[in-house]
């Protein structure tokens, strides 16, 4: 039997009055208050134990910075309840890039649990005993998890059936086939002495499809060779790395 509970992220935050945030308007604030997915944000702070509770302390074997201590953060997590199907995350600048393909995991699993790390980081043997899954959106670093988590709850929501008003939407844009996404345009169809390519206005849809396919692999192979790489080559006109896409023309 399929699970009738929404999709779900719980978020562990030294700052929960940061959530929903930008989550609670657009497309994930109608979603959200449609009940189409939920959130909840907790405290770390309420698992210390001390008076003035302390959640940090100076790292092992010195450095600048404090770390999150252990006990509170496993008591965090171990409040939270969740059932064992659900994901555990870290966002952490270490943590393996999340890419499109594990967004959809996530959207289509029953949501997460999202641990936001501050200051230097947090306790090795959380990650190690609670078997965290260190999740990166990009090599830089943010003063906490917080924007992390929401940017990765943002690309799960925008997933869960009947977010987006068209299906095609999911699926026709940057990485959902290894690809950057190809170059959009509308209305007027002159704007500063450039026109709209003329391919796009024939009204037809195999040059179009396949102009638009030809945009997205020039694109991916100036921009983002590494993604580039992972493409099954097919001879003889695959574009090469440092060609750029052609806006102006259908060519």
């Amino acid at each position: 039997m399929t699970d009738p509970s929404p999709w779900r992220a719980t978020v562990l935050t030294l700052f929960p009055e940061m959530f929903p945030g930008p989550l609670g308007v657009s497309l994930a604030g109608r979603a959200l208050a449609s009940g189409l997915w939920e959130i909840e944000a907790r405290d770390i702070r309420a698992s210390a134990t001390d008076r003035h509770r302390s959640v940090d302390d100076t790292p092992a074997g010195g450095g600048p910075g404090m770390v999150l201590r252990a006990d509170v953060l496993a008591a965090a997590i171990d409040a939270a309840a969740i059932k064992p199907d659900r994901p555990k995350l870290l966002m952490s600048p270490r943590g393996r890039p999340l890419t499109q393909a594990r967004v959809a995991e996530l959207a289509q699993g029953p949501g997460p649990l999202i641990v936001c790390g501050r200051f230097e980081g947090i306790d090795q043997r959380v990650i190690d005993g609670r078997d965290l899954e260190e999740v990166s959106i990009g090599d830089y670093v943010l003063s906490g998890g917080e924007i992390a988590a929401l940017a990765l709850i943002d690309a799960c929501v925008r997933l869960l059936p009947g977010v987006m008003g068209k299906e095609a939407s999911g699926t026709e844009e940057s990485f959902s086939d290894g690809l950057l996404e190809y170059p959009q345009y509308t209305r007027p169809q002159l704007f500063e002495g450039v026109p709209i390519p003329d391919i796009l206005t024939s009204g037809d849809h195999a040059k179009v499809a396949a102009w638009r396919r030809a945009q997205s692999e020039a694109l991916t192979a100036a921009r983002r060779p590494d993604l580039w790489a992972q493409i099954p080559p097919k001879a003889p006109n695959r574009p090469r790395r440092q060609k750029t896409p052609k806006t102006k023309t259908d060519g």
